[in-house]
């Protein structure tokens, strides 16, 4: 049931709400084939983002794709939990490492999420910044990545939601906003430093394409 739940939310409501309403231009992406999983890396500067993301994806894959987010947010009472797991298909951890408890340590908990046979949406950023401004990256991606180097890498940019929804404001207002996509890529089993520089330089350019330099005449 779940499967028609989110297929319907967000194909249905979501993405035309998102683009009539709100003014999100959505990218035209590339996906691994059907079957394969993915990691789709994005900045975050809004709640926005993870609905824009879940409504580009393609909705057969709807309910094998898990939003990573922070379970002292949307964990904070069983009813919320379980609505944005429900509605969402959350992945919830927690922000810090864990090694002590490796079943809650949140890189193992993403981890087994792949070996159970979900994709992920991972925000680096850990957590919303200010609007189109991005904050350093955290590792955890990378270790996952270098974790299960068979796993596609999608990396992926927004532009205008911080404005539509700015972090700590509830109210969601019309702002030309546009979500845009890399290719899916392989990552190997590089070094930590390395798939961050990538990642980094992959951000970059998806920001260009929003953003062009404009030359001097």
């Amino acid at each position: 049931m779940q499967k028609y739940v989110l297929r319907f939310t967000y194909k249905w409501a979501l993405r035309p709400f998102l683009r009539l309403f709100v003014g999100v231009n959505f990218d035209a992406p590339e996906f691994p084939p059907a079957g394969e999983i993915f990691i789709v890396a994005a900045n975050h500067n809004s709640h926005l983002d993870t609905m824009t993301i879940m409504a580009s994806l393609p909705r057969s894959v709807l309910h094998k794709v898990r939003p990573v987010a922070a379970a002292d947010h949307f964990g904070k009472t069983k009813t919320k939990e379980k609505l944005v797991n429900y509605f969402v298909n959350t992945l919830l951890i927690q922000r810090k490492r864990d090694k002590d408890n490796p079943e809650n340590d949140p890189i193992n908990r993403m981890i087994k999420a792949i070996d159970d046979g979900y994709s992920l949406v991972l925000f680096p950023e850990g957590t919303r910044g200010e609007p189109e401004v991005r904050q350093p990256l955290k590792p955890g991606i990378a270790h996952v990545l270098r974790a299960r180097p068979h796993v596609h890498y999608i990396p992926a940019y927004m532009s205008g939601m911080g404005k539509a929804m700015p972090k700590d404001d509830s109210l969601i207002v019309p702002h030309t906003s546009r979500i845009v996509f890399g290719k899916p890529q392989l990552v190997g089993q590089h070094e930590i430093e390395h798939i961050m520089e990538r990642i980094e330089s992959d951000f970059e350019s998806l920001k260009a394409r929003i953003n062009p330099v404009k030359k001097t005449p």
